[in-house]
C-alpha cells in the first residue's frame, strides 16, 4: 500500500499552518516603521523594511538577542510577559576546559538563524508566546558563592513574578543556584529531569561547590531531594566515583544511554516522568547539560564524552516533558571556544525552542493558533494590552 502525502508530517504541517494567526507579525511590520523609519523610495515591498533594522530579518543583521525578541532593559517588568530569556555567563565552576561563560552570547547569536515559525509542529512563537530577553545576570568570576548568590536572586526574581525562565549556561555549576532560586519562588517541593553524561552528584570538588556538585547542593535547600531527580544520558568514563556514592545514597534515578536503547524513547520518557513528579512534586525543572549529546554532534563543550544520546532523541525526549508543563529550564556547559561551526551553541538553541514550542502546543504556555489565550498568564497579558490600546 502506498503512501498518502496527506497523512505525512509534512502534509499535516501544511495544513496546521493555515490555522496559525499572523496578528503579531502585523504588528512587528508596523513597529519597525515606527522605531526603523519607512524605507527608501527604491525599496519595493516597502511594508517589509525599514531605513534601520529593528526587525527579524536580515538575519544575518541587527542586535543579537535570543531569536531576535525584545530586549526588557527594566527587568521590574519581567511580570507583564510570559518567558524571560536569560544569560547565565559562568564558568568558574568548570574543572577543566573553561569557556562556557560565552555559551549565552554564542547561542543569542546562533539563534539569529531561526525564525520563530516551527514547520512540523505547527508552532509560530511570534504569533503564540510573549517572550523576552532580559540580558544576563551580573557574574562575579572571581567567586563562586557570590555568583550563586546573584544567580538565586536573579532567577528567584523571574519566577516569583510568574514567568517561565529558560536559562543560558554557563557551566553546570549554575545548575544549584538556578534551581534554589526557582524553589525560592515557587515555595512547593520540586523534581528535576537533568540530561547529562555526568552525574554532578558529588559533595565537593577540588574543594569547592562546581560543576559537578550543584545536585548535591540542591538537595540540601527545602523543596527538592535527590528521590525526585532522573538523570538521563550518564555513562562512560568520567563519572567520578565520589558522585557514584552521591547518587546512590540520594537516591536518584539513572538512566544511561545503553537504556534508552533498550528500553526506548517512550518508555524512558515515562519513568523519567513518573520519577520526578513523585512524592507531592508539584512542578519539575528541566536541566540539560549539552555535553549528553554525543561530542560528534556538540563538540563544544568542556568535558566531551563519545557515545551520548543523538540529537533527535534529546530533543523527541524534551517536547514529551515539556507536554507535562515546566517551572522552567537551563541548557549549560556549551563551550563556543571549542564549538565548530556554531553546531553546538546552535543545538543548545534547538532545545530552548522545542522546549517552548512543545509547551504552547500541550497548552502550557501562550496562545493557540488562533491567537486566543491558552493559559492565565496569557489572558492577563491581552487584557493588559487591550487596556493599554484603549487608553
Amino acid at each position: 500500500m502506498g503512501i498518502n502525502p496527506e497523512d505525512l508530517t509534512g502534509g499535516r504541517a501544511k495544513r496546521l499552518e493555515r490555522e496559525l494567526s499572523d496578528r503579531k507579525y502585523q504588528e512587528e511590520l508596523r513597529r519597525i516603521h515606527r522605531l526603523g523609519l519607512p524605507p527608501a523610495g527604491s525599496i519595493q515591498d516597502k511594508e517589509l523594511a525599514s531605513t534601520f533594522q529593528r526587525g527579524e530579518v536580515p538575519h544575518f543583521s541587527g542586535i543579537k538577542t535570543f531569536l531576535k525578541t525584545p530586549y526588557l532593559e527594566d527587568v521590574t517588568l519581567v511580570g507583564e510577559h510570559e518567558v524571560a530569556v536569560v544569560g547565565v555567563p559562568l564558568d568558574t565552576g568548570t574543572t577543566y576546559r573553561p569557556g562556557p561563560r560565552f555559551g549565552p552570547e554564542g547561542m543569542r547569536s546562533i539563534s539569529a538563524l531561526y525564525s520563530p515559525y516551527y514547520y512540523e509542529r505547527g508552532v509560530d512563537l511570534r504569533e503564540q508566546l510573549d517572550i523576552v530577553d532580559v540580558g544576563d545576570i551580573f557574574i562575579t568570576p572571581a567567586n563562586l558563592e557570590k555568583a550563586f548568590d546573584q544567580i538565586t536572586k536573579g532567577i528567584e526574581h523571574i519566577v516569583s513574578n510568574g514567568v517561565f525562565p529558560a536559562i543560558l549556561g554557563g557551566d553546570h555549576s549554575i545548575g544549584f543556584p538556578t534551581a534554589r532560586g526557582v524553589m525560592n519562588a515557587f515555595g512547593r517541593k520540586i523534581g528535576v529531569i537533568h540530561f547529562d553524561r555526568h552525574l554532578d552528584t558529588q559533595k565537593r570538588d577540588l574543594d569547592e561547590r562546581m560543576h559537578t556538585t550543584p545536585w548535591y547542593w540542591a538537595a540540601h535547600e527545602l523543596h527538592f531531594d535527590m528521590g525526585n531527580l532522573v538523570q538521563i544520558g550518564i555513562g562512560g568514563w568520567q563519572v567520578p566515583r565520589p558522585g557514584v556514592a552521591g547518587a546512590r545514597e540520594g537516591g536518584s534515578v539513572v538512566i544511561t544511554v545503553e537504556d534508552v536503547e533498550k528500553h526506548g524513547l517512550d518508555a524512558v520518557a515515562d519513568l523519567a516522568l513518573e520519577v520526578a513528579w513523585s512524592n507531592g512534586a508539584e512542578g519539575v525543572f528541566l536541566s540539560f547539560d549539552i555535553d549528553a549529546i554525543d561530542p560528534g554532534f556538540a563538540p563544544g563543550t568542556g568535558w566531551p564524552e563519545p557515545g551520548g544520546l543523538y540529537p533527535r532523541e534529546a530533543l523527541k525526549l524534551v517536547r514529551r516533558f515539556a507536554a507535562e508543563g515546566l517551572l522552567g529550564m537551563e541548557v549549560v556547559e556549551v563551550s563556543p571556544p571549542y564549538d565548530s561551526s556554531d553546531v553546538t551553541s546552535l543545538l543548545g538553541v534547538r532545545l530552548i525552542c522545542d522546549v517552548l514550542a512543545a509547551s504552547v502546543e500541550a497548552g502550557k504556555l501562550g496562545r493557540d493558533r488562533s491567537g486566543r489565550p491558552q493559559t492565565a498568564r496569557a489572558r492577563e497579558i491581552d487584557d493588559r494590552a487591550r487596556e493599554g490600546d484603549g487608553a
